[in-house]
């Protein structure tokens, strides 16, 4: 049996935190063509969930969490339980669909049952039909869930794009080393400042980095503060080729990119919403994959964290890029990511029901420093096929938590980059508008850049 690692367990404790909140990540294909009969459905999951224990497993969990909750066979597994269908009404487009998928992932998964269900969604426009598939967030992270959407599919799970994150190019690992005293990330900052420091005392500095962007509250936003039990759904688009021009003529990264194109977005939002978008306004997670290239096909949550400030007090889309680039790189070099990788690895040999009181206490407290959530989730590199049929598109869906009223997943696929956003029913009713943003952001971002390709070719 095996056992739910601190990390995975948390989120089961933040779920519990808010009756609100589904903690459940998800995908949507998009395919061509007829929807497969529910026998055809049925027969091609019924070979593929056998590969996948995950899906015939249960959580077991232990009086008082004395233990960690253990992944178990469920004796009375029954697959018809976790596939599902339902029909758009018409006209079948994007408003529908994404209303349904809203609906679908903001209903909680049973855990009396494994944690996932997959619905097919007829009746899209352009003779297509969709997959939508719910995995709780305690299995999987977003390289994890790719992977496992990569099985359901006819193809396996071929090449992804998760091969050029940095962890899995260089096989990291947690500094060992940390302890949970602050006292410690105090004394590391101390040595930073006059020299050299060890692994561990970067890792130190990065996890003080966090504690106080955590501690530190954000001005008060529309974009934080309770949920309610509905969702809303969209998603943005953007081509690859195109990000890469805009990465290549600026020296960035392609997440800095995508993340300066949502920069843009929730500052366009705040202005229309009649607040004022200043330098402390969007502290936003970003996880971080610290997942090996050998641990690809691994269950669970191998992630850590940085908390850059995105830049919506600067309204120019460029300025706005080399900021982002320059506050994710010295996110990076001042160790947030290895300071929340040896953070979690602390708690790993802290007992587990302290652990888990300890989140269960802290998740119920309002928190106001963290106000989006921006993650990039690397998808296959080619196009998939799903019983016979051709993948058109990916959407990811991310769920929402702790007072963070949007968030948005960012996945890869083939040439396509989709932006999929996640936001509380009340009090985002203008979500099409941030997708719209995003757009618009990276259309600025395309014109820029060929605009410094002709400066200096003439």
């Amino acid at each position: 049996m095996e056992q739910l690692t601190a990390l995975d367990a948390g989120f089961l404790e933040v779920e519990d935190s808010d009756p609100h909140v589904s903690l459940a990540v998800g995908a949507a294909s998009i395919v061509e063509g007829p929807a497969p009969t529910h026998e055809e459905f049925v027969a091609a999951f019924a070979a593929r969930v056998e590969t996948i224990p995950r899906c015939r497993q249960v959580l077991r969990t232990h009086p008082l969490d004395l233990r960690p909750p253990e992944w178990v066979d469920d004796p009375h597994f029954d697959l018809a339980g976790h596939l599902h269908r339902i029909a758009l009404p018409h006209p079948g487009g994007d408003p529908e669909l994404f209303e349904m998928i809203a609906s679908l992932m903001e209903r909680r998964l049973d855990r009396e049952r494994p944690l996932w269900e997959c619905w097919i969604i007829e009746g899209l426009s352009e003779s297509r039909w969709a997959l939508l598939t719910k995995v709780h967030h305690c299995i999987a992270d977003g390289i994890a869930t790719t992977q496992l959407l990569a099985k359901f599919s006819d193809d396996g799970d071929r090449d992804t794009f998760a091969a050029d994150v940095g962890a899995a190019r260089k096989g990291a690992r947690p500094p060992a080393g940390l302890t949970l005293n602050p006292l410690s990330w105090a004394s590391a900052l101390a040595r930073s400042a006059f020299g050299a420091v060890t692994a561990a005392e970067h890792a130190a500095i990065g996890a003080a980095e966090l504690a106080a962007g955590l501690l530190h509250p954000a001005p008060e936003s529309s974009l934080n503060g309770p949920v309610t039990t509905m969702r809303r759904y969209s998603a943005a688009r953007a081509r690859l080729t195109d990000m890469h021009k805009v990465a290549r003529a600026f020296g960035v990264t392609l997440n800095d990119v995508a993340l300066a194109a949502i920069t843009n977005s929730y500052r366009a939002v705040l202005l229309a919403r009649g607040e004022h978008p200043g330098r402390d306004s969007l502290r936003t997670l970003v996880p971080v994959s610290v997942r090996a290239v050998d641990h690809f096909n691994v269950a669970g949550n191998r992630v850590s964290a940085m908390l850059p400030l995105l830049p919506v007090d600067e309204e120019d889309p460029v300025r706005q890029l080399k900021l982002v680039h320059d506050r994710l790189t010295r996110a990076k070099a001042s160790g947030q990511s290895e300071g929340g990788s040896a953070v979690v690895v602390a708690a790993k040999r802290t007992p587990f029901a302290l652990s888990a009181w300890t989140i269960r206490l802290l998740s119920r407290f309002p928190q106001r420093a963290v106000v989006a959530l921006a993650t990039n989730v690397p998808g296959p590199r080619s196009r998939q096929r799903l019983m016979g049929r051709r993948v058109l598109e990916l959407l990811p869906v991310p769920p929402i938590a702790l007072q963070v009223r949007t968030g948005i997943a960012m996945l890869s696929y083939a040439d396509t980059f989709v932006f999929g956003i996640t936001a509380d029913y009340d009090t985002a009713p203008d979500i099409d508008t941030l997708a719209t943003g995003i757009e618009q952001g990276m259309a600025q971002l395309v014109a820029a850049a060929r605009a410094r390709r002709r400066r200096k070719s003439s």
